[in-house]
């Protein structure tokens, strides 16, 4: 006879499902900063109880995607120009350092990971798919951050990733930007495959000043 088999979906796989859906919807610009979510929409759209979407958005909440005020409901948060400043100042700090360390670190295995998610973000890339754009750039630089050597720092770059991913959104909107990524990534990549530490902080550097730039014109451009 065949094993017993337990078929029934956990109410956590349904809450972790709702999280991972509602977080993609708000990186691919779906929801637009300073909107409201309405509860039962969201209820019907997802079709879920509200008891599980509002434990979902208690989860978006704690990553600062959305906001919930009393007696207003939860909301897409405005887009600030000094928030944005202070999220790529962070990531300067963390993600040069994390590619310098990465360099002298990373083991052959992994950075044929690395080299892995590097293609994946150039296939998205080509194909112009802006949320793939996205979660394949994190990918990259999450494989970055899990071989500096440091794991506080990489705990504390996770912490940002998904603001990290919301400003990155924006930023790959501008025709041409994500081509510019590549091409920023790949020297990235090149200098850790080389070992050289110097090159990757000054590679990153570049690439983080660059795209700061570039979600910078992408903000005013939406005004």
């Amino acid at each position: 006879m065949p094993p017993d088999l337990n078929l029934r979906i956990s109410p956590r796989t349904v809450q972790r499902e709702t999280v991972d859906k509602l977080r993609l919807a708000i990186f691919s610009g779906l929801f637009q900063p300073g909107s409201r979510l309405i509860e039962s929409q969201l209820c019907t759209q997802l079709g879920i109880s509200r008891p599980s979407l509002r434990e979902a958005l208690r989860s978006l909440e704690a990553e600062r995607l959305i906001e919930i005020v009393p007696n207003r409901g939860p909301s897409i948060p405005s887009l600030t120009w000094e928030v944005a400043t202070a999220i790529y100042e962070v990531r300067e700090l963390l993600e040069v350092e994390a590619a310098g360390r990465c360099a002298s670190r990373i083991s052959p295995e992994q950075l044929l990971e690395l080299e892995k998610s590097l293609s994946a973000f150039e296939a998205a890339a080509s194909s112009n798919d802006s949320l793939a754009q996205v979660m394949t750039a994190a990918d990259f630089y999450s494989i970055v951050l899990a071989n500096c050597g440091n794991p506080i720092l990489e705990e504390v770059h996770r912490g940002l990733v998904a603001r990290i991913s919301f400003f990155r959104g924006r930023s790959m909107s501008l025709d041409g930007r994500a081509q510019s990524s590549l091409a920023e990534m790949k020297e990235i990549y090149e200098s850790i495959a080389a070992g050289d530490e110097k090159a990757a902080r000054k590679a990153s550097k570049n690439h983080l000043l660059k795209a700061k730039a570039a979600a910078k014109m992408s903000m005013d451009s939406a005004i």
